[in-house]
C-alpha cells in the first residue's frame, strides 16, 4: 500500500512539481532487489507509477516522481542470554 504525496502547481523552473510516493518500510533483501531493478518492490513501484499516469496525477512527460522505501530495523536476541 502507498500513500501519494501531491504537490500541486508548477515549480519556479516550468516544470511540474514531483509527486511523493512512500512504499513504508520493506526488508533488507528487498530493498537491495529494488535498487538493482528486480523483485516484489519494482513491480510495485511501475504498477503504482502507472495508476498514477491513468490517474492523470502523473504526466506521460518528463515529471519527477519520488519513491520513498524504508528499511525494517533487524530484530535481534538479547547475544548474552541467546
Amino acid at each position: 500500500m502507498a500513500s501519494v504525496i501531491d504537490h500541486s502547481g508548477t515549480a519556479t523552473s516550468g516544470t511540474a512539481a514531483p509527486v511523493v510516493v512512500d512504499l513504508g518500510k520493506h526488508r533488507r533483501k528487498a530493498i537491495k532487489n529494488l535498487r538493482q531493478g528486480q523483485g516484489k518492490l519494482m513491480e510495485e513501484v511501475s504498477k503504482c507509477i502507472q495508476e498514477l499516469q491513468t490517474a492523470g496525477t502523473v504526466s506521460r512527460s518528463a515529471q519527477p516522481v519520488v519513491i520513498i522505501v524504508r528499511q525494517k530495523r533487524r530484530k535481534r536476541g538479547l547475544w548474552p542470554l541467546a
